[in-house]
């Protein structure tokens, strides 16, 4: 593969996501430069052929489309603004895809700010977790212009399957809060009807055999009601992420002036999750919270 006309790339974040992300770049033959707030964490990549870098803005110098996967808000907003932030050396025109989850109204703020420096942006959280982000199929929700996504568009082919372009700046955050909600929410429904069937003396497995073949089959009732049953909760999503993720998803209610009391209980079950210390488990663990209460 010719990679003599490839962008050259930079990652921001190399945790649980960004790690595989990056591996996946360079597998598609792009050149890849990475910052890490903790250097040791991109030592798979550098062993794979990225460059470290000591900064954003030392990174933001030399590539023409950086990605950013980092855990909230605030880390987004420091490294595109803060002491040594993107924005202190970017050339004009440079592309930043953040794809990680934040809050959708500092998004469109953001990309604002951006804007009157000459830099673009594209909000682009994924769904899929680790397992999607090793194997390349992450399901990708972008919101900003067409054109900026039509450039960024191959690159988040070496990441994902479905790839969405769903609106203006801000949007793809929406969608992906609106994604944790209905996981979160179907946790629970599944949980209560456990918990329905237990009581009942119906077997658990042939419960969820029978119902993935139907209206009530989902990505829940397939992977997560499978690790409820056997109680495993090894982390693919943490239970903390999960609750921040639900948090963006409260304000952003709020900020909408609506009143929506299943997800606000979802929220509330996630904190009390966290709150009782299991916030280190897979976030279908809000399983705990309804067994509890049943």
């Amino acid at each position: 593969m010719s990679t003599a006309n490839l962008p050259r790339l930079g990652l921001i974040g190399a945790g649980i996501m960004g790690r595989p992300m990056g591996l996946n770049l360079l597998k598609a033959g792009y050149a890849l430069g990475v910052y890490a707030r903790r250097p040791e964490t991109a030592t798979p990549l550098t062993h794979a052929g990225a460059n470290l870098y000591a900064s954003p803005a030392a990174l933001a110098a030399e590539a023409d489309i950086i990605i950013t996967v980092v855990s909230d808000t605030p880390d987004v907003e420091a490294i595109l603004f803060g002491e040594h932030g993107l924005v202190a050396a970017a050339k004009p025109g440079l592309l930043i895809i953040d794809m990680s989850t934040i809050s959708p109204l500092a998004t469109q703020e953001f990309a604002q700010r951006l804007g009157t420096q000459g830099l673009r942006m594209l909000d682009a959280p994924v769904s899929g977790g680790e397992v999607g982000a090793i194997a390349g199929t992450l399901t990708i929700m972008v919101g900003g212009q067409a054109e900026d996504f039509a450039e960024a568009l191959p690159v988040l082919s070496a990441l994902g399957k479905t790839i969405t372009l769903i609106g203006e700046h801000g949007a793809g955050q929406v969608v992906k809060a609106c994604n944790n909600l209905i996981i979160a929410q179907t946790v629970i429904a599944v949980s209560e009807a456990f918990a329905i069937a237990q009581a009942s003396g119906v077997d658990l497995e042939k419960m969820r055999t029978a119902l993935a073949g139907g209206f009530a089959g989902s990505k829940v009732m397939e992977v997560h009601a499978k690790r409820i049953i056997e109680e495993n909760y090894t982390p693919g999503f943490k239970a903390k992420l999960h609750a921040k993720d639900l948090r963006i998803a409260a304000n952003t209610i709020q900020s909408l002036g609506l009143n929506l009391p299943s997800s606000q209980l979802a929220v509330n079950y996630m904190h009390e999750l966290v709150e009782q210390g299991q916030g280190e488990l897979d976030s279908s663990a809000l399983a705990k919270i309804v067994q509890q209460l049943a």
